[in-house]
C-alpha cells in the first residue's frame, strides 16, 4: 500500500522525530553520572531509519552526528535484522564500525512498532575512561590501536529483561571510575527508551505506514534541496589544504588536502593527497572525512536542510588507504576524532573561500584544546576531568570573531570551575580572556582563553591532545594569523616548561598548568597595514 503525505503533515511528523531525537540527549545530560556528559555535554543523538540511514539528530556535535550517519548500517551488516528484539539495546565503540574513537561509545536500541523493526534510537557518549595506558584513555605515545583502551564490538547488553550483568561486568572491569561509568552507561540505556517511547507514539498518532512514507519524503526532500544549493555553485576543482602541527610520533606537520570537484548537481570530494599514516594518534577514519565534508557542505550552502541520508546523497568522498584519513584498522586515532577532523574541515572551508567570501570564517579554534586529568579524590575515588578549551574565533568579511568558543566540529561546553572544585582534586586559581590574542585585520579574531589549574592530590596523570600549537589559526583576505595554542606547567620545585601538544605526565601537589587557548585570526588587512601598504606605493612613484 503507498501512501501520500502532505506538507503539513510531513512537517509535523519532521519535528516530532527531531523533538525525538533531542530528548535522547536531555535524557543523558540529566541522568547521567559523570560531568564530561552532564556538565560538558559530550555526547550526541540520532535517530534512524529501519535501515539505518540518518532521518533526525539533536543539536548537538556535528563529528558525532556525522559519523551515526553511517553506524548503524556499518552495525547492520555484522547483527543482522533478524536477531534484533525488541528491549534491545547493543554497545559497540570500533571504528571501523561506523565510529570515530574508542572513548565515544554508541547505545544502539531497535525500535519494532506492532512487531515490525521501524527504526533505531542511539546515543553516543564520550566515556570519560574506557581502559588503556593511562587514565582517560588518550595515550599519546600510541603506535596501534589495542594501546588506546577497552575495544567493544557489538554487543547486546540489556535485552526487554534487564541487564546483562556478565557482559555489563566485563566492560566495568576494564574501565577506570565504574561506577561512574556504569551510571552513564544506564543514562544512555534511559535516554534511548525515551527515544522509543516517542517514535511510538508518534505511530499511534499517524500510522506506521504514514510514519514511514514521511521518513521516505524527508530524505527525498533533502536531497533536492542539497543538489539545487550544489547547482548554485560554480561548477570547476577547488582545492584546499591544512596541516597537523606534528604526528604525534616524532613527525613534522602532516598534510590534509582536498580536491574538490562540482559537476551539476554533484559534488565529489577527493583527499587522496594527504599525507601517509602517522605514527601516533592523530590518525582518523573514513567516517570522519565524511562527517567533516557533511558539516561544511550544510553550515556554507545548505543550513536550513534537514540532516538526513537523503540530504548526503549528492557527495562522493574519496580517501586513500594508508593515509592518514583512511589508516586501516591497527592504527591509534584517539585524537584524530576531533584534531584531525577539524584540519578536514579547514581545508574544505579553504576550498571555498573564494567562492562565498561572506560565509567562510578565518582560521578559529579548531582544535579541542583537550587537557585531562586523572587522579584519586582523599576519599580514595578514581576521578577523571576531560576538559576541552574553547579559543577565539575567527572573523569574518562583516564582524568580529567571538572570544572563548568552540566552532565547527565541536560543540561541547566547558566545565564550571565550581563543579572541578567539587568533583575533581583539582582548583582553579584563574579564569579570564586572553587579551590580545585575536589576529588583527578589518575584523580582528577573537581573544582565546586563560585558565590556571593547581593540582591537589599526591598523583595526577595529566595528559595533551591539542593543535594549532606550531602551526596558528590563519587570518584570511590579508587578516593576521591568531596566537598559538599554549600550555605551560609551573611544577612547586624546578623550572617551567611548555607542554607539546600531545603528552603523558605525571604532576603532584602545588603543581601548576597554565591553559592559553589559541585566538581567531583576523579577516581583511589590518588598517595600519593598508597606510604602510599605501606609503610604500606613494615612495615606489616618486622614485
Amino acid at each position: 500500500m503507498t501512501f501520500r503525505i502532505d506538507p503539513v503533515t510531513l512537517e509535523v511528523i519532521r519535528n516530532a522525530l527531531i523533538a525525538a531525537a533531542e530528548e535522547i540527549s536531555l535524557v543523558v545530560m540529566r541522568s547521567a553520572r559523570s560531568p564530561l556528559l552532564r556538565e560538558a555535554g559530550d555526547h550526541s543523538s540520532v535517530i534512524t531509519d529501519a535501515d539505518g540511514f540518518l532521518i533526525a539528530q539533536g543539536r548537538d556535535v556535528p563529528m558525532h552526528m556525522g559519523v551515526m550517519s553511517f553506524t548503524v548500517r556499518e552495525f547492520l551488516r555484522l547483527v543482522p535484522k533478524k536477531r534484533l528484539a525488541p528491549g534491545d539495546v547493543w554497545f559497540l565503540n570500533i571504528p571501523a564500525i561506523g565510529g570515530n574513537h574508542l572513548p565515544d561509545v554508541k547505545a544502539i536500541r531497535p525500535v519494532f512498532i506492532g512487531g515490525d523493526l521501524a527504526a533505531f534510537a542511539v546515543s553516543l557518549a564520550h566515556w570519560a575512561d574506557i581502559g588503556g595506558a593511562v587514565p582517560g584513555s588518550y595515550v599519546a605515545g600510541a603506535t596501534d590501536a589495542w594501546q588506546e583502551g577497552l575495544r567493544i564490538p557489538p554487543l547486546r547488553v540489556f535485552t526487554a529483561a534487564g541487564a546483562d550483568e556478565e557482559k555489563l561486568g566485563i566492560i566495568l572491569a576494564n574501565v577506570r571510575g565504574a561506577p561512574e561509568r556504569r551510571g552513564d552507561i544506564l543514562a544512555q540505556v534511559a535516554a534511548t527508551r525515551a527515544a522509543e517511547l516517542r517514535l511510538q507514539e508518534i505511530a499511534r498518532q499517524h500510522g506506521t505506514g504514514l510514519l514511514r512514507a514521511a521518513m521516505a519524503a524527508i530524505h527525498d526532500r533533502a536531497e533536492a534541496q542539497m543538489r539545487a544549493a550544489i547547482v548554485a555553485i560554480p561548477d570547476g576543482d577547488y582545492e584546499g589544504e591544512d596541516f597537523l602541527d606534528d604526528d604525534a610520533g616524532g613527525g613534522g606537520p602532516l598534510a590534509i588536502r582536498v580536491r574538490v570537484r562540482i559537476a551539476g548537481a554533484t559534488a565529489r570530494f577527493d583527499f587522496s593527497g594527504c599525507d601517509d599514516a602517522a605514527r601516533g594518534p592523530v590518525n582518523t577514519t573514513p567516517f570522519i572525512t565524511a562527517a567533516s565534508v557533511f558539516y561544511v557542505m550544510k553550515a556554507l550552502f545548505g543550513p536550513e536542510i534537514q540532516p538526513s541520508g537523503g540530504c548526503y546523497r549528492p557527495f562522493e568522498i574519496i580517501t586513500r588507504p594508508g593515509s592518514v584519513l583512511d589508516p586501516g584498522p591497527d592504527k591509534p586515532v584517539v585524537g584524530g576524532n576531533h584534531e584531525t577532523s577539524q584540519r578536514i574541515a579547514d581545508a574544505v572551508f579553504r576550498a571555498f573561500a573564494g567562492v562565498v567570501p561572506e560565509r567562510v570564517t578565518a582560521g578559529g579554534p579548531t582544535t579541542s584544546g583537550l587537557i585531562l586529568f586523572g587522579g584519586r579524590r582523599a576519599d580514595g575515588v578514581w576521578t577523571t576531568l576531560y576538559e576541552t578549551h574553547g579559543g577565539g574565533e575567527g572573523a569574518r568579511a562583516d564582524r568580529d570573531g567571538a572570544p572563548v568558543i568552540r566552532v565547527h566540529m565541536s560543540n561541547v561546553m566547558n566545565t564550571p570551575a565550581e563543579v572541578i572544585e567539587a568533583e575533581y582534586p583539582l582548583m582553579i586559581e584563574a579564569q579570564a580572556l586572553r587579551r590580545g590574542s585575536g589576529g588583527a585585520g578589518r575584523h580582528r579574531g577573537g581573544d582565546g582563553l586563560h585558565r590556571v589549574y593547581r593540582i591537589l592530590c599526591e598523583d595526577m596523570s595529566v595528559t595533551s591532545m591539542f593543535e594549532r600549537r606550531v602551526i596558528p589559526p590563519y587570518g584570511l583576505d590579508g587578516g593576521k594569523p591568531g596566537a598559538c595554542f599554549r600550555v605551560e606547567v609551573r611544577p612547586r620545585e624546578g623550572d617551567a616548561y611548555d607542554l607539546p601538544g600531545k603528552a603523558n605526565i605525571r604532576l603532584g601537589p602545588g603543581d601548576r598548568v597554565i591553559v592559553e587557548s589559541c585566538g581567531g585570526g583576523g579577516y581583511g588587512p589590518p588598517a595600519g597595514a593598508e597606510i604602510k601598504q599605501e606609503s610604500t606605493n606613494q615612495r615606489s612613484e616618486l622614485a
